[in-house]
């Protein structure tokens, strides 16, 4: 027995040094590979950049339009300004004054209206008349409704003109504008800025054009070429073109 396990004692030896070199060698690979898995999901756990927001849609809106002629420009704008509570409450909200270019103290005031029923309330009441009377408004105030179709939010020169017609066919008119289109209505100093089309009656078309030359816009508005258009667009009656300056 001493003589065997006199043998077996160095063979012993030998086996569990390579066994406990394996194991040592085992274990090291293993605990890189661990790293390198936490590493690779904390890289992945990082949150990707948000995409952009895409641009929200056109929503058509209601418009309300009051034209009158005042007295004294910076007495009535004091008037109006304190007026603005009830116009909100009549889910009116302010969009522009324009200063018409023949008559300064001519007034084209603009709104969006939410409630087109409730402006209307707003504009019959007697209240407002009494306001504007006593606040230097000199003319009776034409109040118009429309509906925009078409509208351009990134309009600012302060020079503009409203065109208002009758047409027989609306889509038979839309068609020719279109046809004429907003490239070449830009080459002549007009760039479109709103379509919009009568509440009340709905062959009443509105159209707003930004100005940025004067001189090239009214040649063209006064143009054969487009009095040819329109004619054949089904245009009826003489337009009313009236040019406004912004105000506020």
């Amino acid at each position: 027995m001493t003589t065997i396990k006199k043998l077996f004692s160095p063979l012993l030896t030998v086996g569990l040094a390579i066994v406990l070199f394996s194991c040592n060698n085992s274990t090291e690979p293993k605990e890189t590979t661990e790293k390198a898995a936490d590493s690779a999901v904390t890289m992945s756990a990082e949150p990707a950049p948000s995409p952009a927001p895409a641009p929200a849609a056109f929503q058509p809106f209601d418009l309300m339009e009051i034209t009158h002629t005042v007295k004294d420009y910076a007495k009535w704008k004091v008037a109006f300004d304190l007026d603005s509570v009830a116009r909100k409450a009549s889910g009116l909200e302010f969009i522009v004054i324009g200063k018409n270019n023949s008559n300064s103290n001519k007034l084209n005031i603009a709104f969006t209206a939410t409630d087109v029923a409730k402006a209307k309330a707003f504009a019959a009441d007697p209240r407002l008349k009494d306001v504007m009377e006593k606040n230097g408004v000199i003319s009776k105030p034409a109040i118009n409704y429309f509906h925009v179709l078409r509208f351009n939010p990134d309009a600012k020169e302060k020079q503009w003109v409203l065109i208002t017609h009758k047409v027989k066919d609306f889509d038979t008119w839309v068609k020719a504008f279109d046809a004429e289109g907003a490239a070449a209505r830009t080459a002549n100093g007009l760039l479109d800025v709103a379509l919009a089309r009568g509440i009340d009656d709905p062959s009443i078309v509105h159209i707003v054009f930004d100005i940025t030359d004067m001189e090239k816009a009214k040649a063209r508005i006064n143009s054969p070429e487009l009095k040819k258009i329109m004619m054949d667009a089904g245009v009826e009656g003489k337009p009313t073109i009236e040019f406004y300056t912004t105000a506020e």
